[in-house]
Formats: structure tokens, C-alpha cells, sequence
């Protein structure tokens, strides 16, 4: 019998050099006077189907420790982050095992999208609640996109087959593991979760979403998302 839990994990050991600050991106406070990591704890550990959490930080994080959510309740455990993404987050399913089984579901989101809206995350629980392994928040491309060579432009991508990958992106947790180990036995590189399922060749359903749903990575990208919370 398929389960209903959800355990979320939240990969936040990244730098952010693009930001040009002092201080990871994750931490930089919004206009409503929260860090962008405790805005996403916020708006998801809300969400009561949501049972826990685990956090990953960087080995020189000093920060985390003051975040109103460092003993939420639904805080389950920290973990040391590792060199890439996927490694975090292999990290924190390691820290989740004494609490989950292999029905149950794991919501990976990005520490640096703070403008997550909780009824698209409710639309991907409830979507996806009967299926067999999982999917993601997505929103179609809209721009013409080119594929280009040192700029020289190659081809015209088909733009009705394409979409923009956001977080959460949730799995079942025995789906999740199988297809991260697969990573890290071919030592591969990936840069999201739905891309390890493509490698066991297994199904992942897009859900669409906002395109609020922005990924904080440039100052510029700061401002914006502070527009959409400033509008919420």
C-alpha cells in the first residue's frame, strides 16, 4: 500500500559567488526582514503534510544556528553538505532513514527559492500521491530558445517541449536513493533530481507551476524576489 508522508530536504551548503556578497546567498535578508533560507522554511514547514525536515549546510556554516527554524519541531536533523548538490542531498536521505520507509515521499527545494508558493507544493502532493515514483514543479519555456557553439547559433529548440525545472521536486524515498547511488556508482554529475530518475529510465511528472517561483543567484534576482513576496 502506497504511503502519504512527506519528509522535505533543503540543500543550503552553497556559497553563491555570483551574488558578489560577503555572505551566502541563502542568508541575505529579504525586505520582510527574514533570510531567504528561513522564508522557504517558513512557507514549507506550514504546509502540515509535511512531517520533517532535514537541512543540509556547509562544514563553515555559522549562521544557521541563529535561524528562528534551528529547533522547529519539524526540524529532524542537520546535515554537513557535500561538494555538489546531489551529495547534500544523498547526505540528508542518509539522515532520514530511522524516520521514513520506502513509500514514503521526499520534497527536495531549493534553499535560494523563497517565493515557493505552499498550494503549487499541495497541487504536487495531491498530483502525484498515486504514483510510483514522482515529479516536479516546472513552468513552460516561453522565449524562443537557441542552441548555440561559441555563440554560433546551431539550431532552434522546439520551445513546446520544453520546460523550466523548479523545486520541490519530489520522489518516493526508495526511488530517490536507487537513482542517486546510480550517480554515484557511474560517477556522474547532475545538477537536479529529476535528472537522476531519467537515468533509471524511470517516469517523472511535471506539475506547472509559477514562474515566481525564481531561483535566487544574482543581486538582480534579489530584488525580484522581493517584489513577488512584497506582493504575496
Amino acid at each position: 500500500m502506497l504511503t502519504d508522508r512527506y519528509y522535505l530536504i533543503v540543500p543550503a551548503s552553497g556559497i553563491g559567488t555570483r551574488m558578489k556578497s560577503d555572505l551566502p546567498k541563502q542568508y541575505l535578508k529579504l525586505n520582510n526582514g527574514l533570510s531567504v533560507l528561513d522564508q522557504t522554511l517558513k512557507t514549507l514547514l506550514n504546509i502540515e503534510q509535511i512531517k520533517g525536515c532535514v537541512v543540509a549546510i556547509s562544514n563553515k556554516d555559522t549562521w544557521f544556528e541563529k535561524s528562528k527554524f534551528y529547533n522547529h519541531p519539524k526540524l529532524l536533523a542537520k546535515v554537513t553538505g557535500g561538494k555538489e548538490r546531489f551529495h547534500s542531498v544523498i547526505c540528508a536521505l542518509n539522515a532520514l532513514k530511522p524516520f521514513v520507509n520506502n513509500n514514503d515521499w521526499i520534497l527536495v527545494h531549493d534553499a535560494a527559492r523563497p517565493c515557493v508558493n505552499a498550494e503549487e507544493v499541495v497541487t504536487l502532493m495531491s498530483e502525484l500521491k498515486n504514483h510510483s515514483n514522482g515529479g516536479l514543479l516546472a513552468t513552460p519555456v516561453i522565449d524562443t530558445i537557441k542552441q548555440a557553439t561559441n555563440r554560433i547559433v546551431e539550431t532552434t529548440l522546439d520551445r513546446s517541449k520544453l520546460w523550466q525545472a523548479q523545486t520541490p521536486q519530489m520522489y518516493r524515498f526508495g526511488v530517490l536513493s536507487k537513482s542517486l547511488e546510480k550517480v554515484i556508482k557511474d560517477n556522474l554529475n547532475i545538477t537536479d533530481e529529476a535528472s537522476a530518475i531519467e537515468l533509471l529510465e524511470l517516469e517523472s511528472v511535471i506539475i506547472p507551476s509559477s514562474k515566481s517561483n525564481i531561483k535566487i543567484t544574482t543581486p538582480e534576482d534579489l530584488k525580484l524576489a522581493n517584489f513577488y513576496l512584497d506582493s504575496q
